[in-house]
This record gives C-alpha cells, structure tokens and sequence, in this order.
C-alpha cells in the first residue's frame, strides 16, 4: 500500500473543538499529515494559539471561533472556510462535555445540556458541513464516540447517552450520505489523560479502576488518536463507512486482567 494514501496535502480540514485536549491532538495531526486545518472553538484566545502551531507547520488556517449550541456561528465557519479554501474535505466533531451525579436525581437542566452540546452538536456540524460536502460529492466527516457508546460507566448517564446516540448517528448518516461520497465514521477513544481528568485518573478509586481495566496497563496519550484520525480522513479509507473505530488500549476486549 502507498504511503500517499495517507497523505492529506491538498486537503482542508475543519475541526470542531478543535484546540484543546484530543481535538487539539488532531488538529496538529491532521496538519503534521499535510491537510490546511481550521481548528474552530469557543474561545478566541485558543483558536488564536492553535492556528499558530497549524501554521508553525506550514499548513493554512483560519482564526474562527464557534459554538456547537449555536447553529448560526457553524454556518459563518462554513462560508468564512468555503470562501477562502473553496472546500471542505474533511470535518472532526470534537466539541463534548460531561458531568457526573446520580441518575436518579440528574438535573434535567444538566441533561439537556450534554444532550445539545454533544449529540445535537455533533448533528448541528454534520448538517451544515455536509451540505457543503454534498455539494461536491466529496467528503469525511469524523465524530468522535467513547467507550460509553459501548459500556456504561458510573454515574455519566447522560454522557453516556449522548455517545451512544453519536454512534448510532454516524452509521445512520453513514447509510444515507455513502452513495454521494461523503463517507461518515467515528473514532472512539479511551482513556486518555488531559488536562481536565489528569486528578481524577491519577489520584482516584476511578481512575485506578481505569487503569486495571486497560490491558496495556497505561493511559493513552492524545498524539495516539491521531494515526486513526488520518486513516479515516485519507484515501486509504475509501470503502469505509458507518465504522467506529476504537482506540483504547485494549479496555473493550477486557474481562478479568488479573
């Protein structure tokens, strides 16, 4: 197999969450792999340093911020990103957020809002970036999934609930979009640290629970999502679709590991 079927030069990338923790990871990867990366947020003064390290590696960018809960401002990214770049190739859905309680008392406030921003997110930014890709017969859309799409986890119903549905969608989108060459998959990591959980995996019940349950008996490092993330969007995944591919060390295949 050529290696240029991973090469993504001549590709423009969009990424949703893109500038912190795994959609961080990715968005540098996907620039690292060749493509213009447009890595798009909430916050200004992060969309401002990642589009410095997109261009430190000699890639194109644009400083955009968005808003997964906002429809209108992921309509401005799009045109602002068509009207400069003339397409969009590629589109990660990164942005997601989580909170833990007992279900039985889960504030349905908390709960609409992990539903919106990451199951209606995730819809909102395949909506209007497909429409785009649609156009052109061409695209891949990348959404990021969790091992709670597969398995639960303690009291993260809500998360948990969102990501199931993250992967349901892919495959629906997946069945509908293929036929017009606008191939839709997921990736589904692990346990990863950052800078949000790195207390949690490190100085908790929970998250040495994590670690026993890994079999490569180590957290991930977010540099790791990006092989997949590069596969997904390249040339070498023509013929996938509808797939969730997970990345987690081994923790799906765990039963007993000592």
């Amino acid at each position: 197999m050529s290696s240029s079927l991973f090469d993504l030069s001549g590709k423009t990338a969009v990424v949703i969450g893109g500038t912190t923790g795994i959609g961080h990871a990715l968005s540098l990867g996907l620039a690292d792999a060749g493509a213009d990366v447009i890595a798009s947020s909430r916050r200004l003064d992060e969309v401002q340093k990642t589009a410095a390290e997109i261009e430190q590696r000699g890639r194109k960018t644009l400083q955009l911020t968005s808003d997964v809960k906002d429809r209108a401002s992921l309509i401005t990214l799009r045109e602002a990103v068509l009207e400069f770049f003339g397409k969009v190739d590629i589109l990660i859905n990164c942005a997601g957020t989580t909170k833990r309680g007992p279900t039985l008392t889960f504030a349905e406030d908390d709960w609409d809002h992990i539903l919106t921003t990451n199951l209606t997110g995730t819809l909102r930014g395949c909506q209007v970036f497909g429409e785009a890709m649609l156009a052109r017969n061409y695209g891949r859309i990348i959404n990021i999934a969790s091992l709670s799409t597969f398995v639960a986890l303690n009291e993260v119903a809500a998360y948990a609930a969102s990501k199931a549905a993250v992967g349901s969608l892919t495959k629906s989108l997946a069945v509908e979009w293929s036929k017009h060459g606008v191939l839709v998959n997921a990736i589904a990591p692990g346990v990863f640290r950052t800078a949000l959980n790195s207390q949690l995996l490190d100085s908790t019940p929970r998250g040495q629970e994590f670690l026993t349950r890994t079999p490569m008996a180590r957290f991930g490092k977010t540099e790791e999502l990006v092989g997949a993330a590069i596969y997904l969007a390249s040339d070498a995944a023509s013929f996938v679709a509808g797939e969730i591919i997970t990345v987690d060390g081994g923790f799906l295949a765990s039963g007993v590991n000592q």
